[in-house]
């Protein structure tokens, strides 16, 4: 593919950077501007996003695209998420671009976040293609107009992702022996009571915990709040084992833990879905569970088992790298199926 000059829309932050920098990596010219930053720095704009929906600022944000960007021209504006974008966003980047597409790993059309992605789902007649993470998300994105819809598999970084060199003294500092990293959510806290209840030597760090019912009983695990950069990938890379939970409001039969785990080379130990089981070989690229008992007799047991732990750690990864998805290999997908 020749190089393109995209602009790519969407946090200059997080996962979302990491999927720009991808593109560069590629070879392509990419002007990253995130549309948030030029609503009000205020907790009110999030609320009114999240609760009634970023079409609210469709035809201040469309008026800032044409003025901002006056006399520029694109190969194409890649939309990454697009919870502010709203058709008459979509039509003003028509007129810097011939083609404008999506890509959301969120599940803008579940009934989780209804509200939130109300722009999205009016802007699907309007995107030349729609790149989405759920079969699901699939037809019913059809069914609100979407013109050309792909599935693509979440990603890992490349770089973001990439194994650490660990010092002794970082060792020391991140080590853990069973670790899930990630935000509260009301089925969360009983599973993770469950496993300590059953003797499972659990670390937890995120985000929310103080919300779980079941705190009294997490707080001695909790190490703190979300990590990002090296910290994140470090506290990872350094577990002994890393648990993977899918979001039951989010339809998530694999999430991007899936792929960053293994892309660390760390172990994998995730609930046992369809999706999973096509990514990894059960029991020898990752161990599944289907139930807390089941995470509990699996985690005890790699512990206990130091050489399978590893074999499978190293199998995860070369399985991660053969599967190609990390964000470049995703992120050239969708490129390809825009412009080919």
């Amino acid at each position: 593919m020749r190089p393109l000059d995209v602009l790519y829309v969407g946090p200059i932050s997080g996962t979302c950077l990491d999927r720009a920098h991808a593109m560069r990596r590629l070879g392509h010219r990419v002007t990253h501007i995130d549309l948030r930053r030029w609503l009000p720095a205020t907790v009110w704009v999030d609320r009114v996003i999240w609760r009634l929906g970023g079409h609210l600022f469709g035809r201040w944000l469309a008026h800032l695209v044409r003025s901002r960007l006056a006399g520029q021209r694109f190969d194409l504006v890649y939309v990454d998420n697009g919870e502010c974008v709203s058709p008459a966003v979509v039509h003003a980047f028509h007129q810097l671009a011939p083609k404008v597409v999506n890509y959301n790993i969120d599940d803008p059309t579940g009934g989780r976040d209804m509200r939130r992605f109300l722009a999205y789902r009016k802007a699907l007649p309007f995107y030349d293609l729609v790149a989405v993470v759920r079969q699901e998300n699939v037809a019913e994105c059809q069914a609100l107009g979407a013109r050309r819809v792909m599935r693509v598999w979440r990603s890992a970084d490349e770089v973001s992702h990439a194994p650490r060199a660990v010092t002794p003294d970082l060792k020391t500092r991140w080590s853990s022996d069973v670790l899930f990293l990630g935000t509260w959510m009301p089925e969360r806290g009983a599973f993770l009571r469950d496993l300590i209840e059953m003797g499972v030597p659990l670390t937890i760090r995120g985000s929310h915990w103080q919300k779980a019912p079941e705190w009294p009983v997490l707080a001695p695990h909790w190490k703190g709040d979300s990590i990002a950069g090296d910290d994140y990938a470090l506290a990872l890379q350094c577990a002994r084992v890393n648990l993977g939970l899918v979001s039951k409001g989010n339809r998530d039969l694999h999430t991007t833990r899936s792929l960053e785990i293994p892309a660390l080379g760390a172990m994998l130990c995730a609930e046992r879905t369809s999706e999973h089981l096509q990514m990894y070989t059960e029991g020898v690229e990752a161990v599944f569970w289907r139930d807390a008992r089941e995470c509990a007799q699996q985690c005890l047991d790699l512990l206990q088992d130091e050489p399978r732990r590893q074999a499978i750690a190293r199998a995860g990864h070369e399985r991660f790298v053969a599967n190609r998805h990390g964000n470049q290999d995703i992120v050239s997908q969708v490129l390809q199926e825009s412009v080919g």
